[in-house]
């Protein structure tokens, strides 16, 4: 069974070596961002490393243990408005007063949105419609370790065709408001 397994790991070695290789070639082929093929590899290896194709889109800032979820939550809600996002949605999925130290204890989804970003978008193709509003998720575990978790947006910027100059400019702000906003409320910042 090992022999399969080595097997299966050197195919896969040998196809994002190739992958790779050709990235540039197949950029240039197909027309699309520059950053595109990166993004790809940068994903990929994060698959390869943890096995986890939801951990390898999303970006993770770990909260003070000084501050309460209300601070979070207080923080995500003014750096949401200094980004021009207006919160959309704030629901408290659950909360498990008993959980084990590694289990989930407390989580509550905030969701934000830039109206005038997302509909250019949605004019653009509606299935940038899926990733609408952008979310922040508040994770809490049972020992205490607490985390906000966002989707990283790098694909949906440069995993394709070229945005032009106005999207890829509305893009990138949206891109930096969803990397500061839980980044700065992770650290209590206003």
């Amino acid at each position: 069974m090992k022999i399969f397994a080595a097997i299966g790991a050197f195919s896969v070695i040998a196809v994002l070596v190739g992958f790779i290789s050709f990235g540039g070639t197949l950029s240039k082929i197909n027309n699309l961002d520059e950053q595109a093929i990166p993004a790809f590899k940068e994903m990929f290896m994060k698959i390869l490393k943890d096995g986890d194709p939801a951990k390898a889109m999303m970006n993770e800032y770990k909260v003070n243990d000084d501050l309460s979820n209300d601070d979070v939550a207080e923080s995500l809600y003014a750096l949401a408005e200094e980004y021009n996002m207006r919160i959309t949605g704030d629901v408290k999925m659950y909360t498990k007063a008993d959980a084990k130290p590694n289990e989930v204890k407390h989580a509550r989804i905030f969701s934000m949105c830039s109206l005038h970003i997302a509909k250019i978008f949605l004019n653009h193709s509606r299935y940038f419609g899926g990733m609408m509003p952008c979310r922040v998720i508040l994770v809490e575990y049972g020992n205490g370790d607490r985390y906000l978790v966002t989707m990283d947006l790098t694909l949906a910027i440069h995993g394709g065709k070229p945005l032009n100059k106005e999207m890829l400019e509305l893009a990138t702000h949206v891109y930096e408001a969803m990397t500061n906003i839980p980044a700065k409320a992770a650290e209590g910042d206003f």
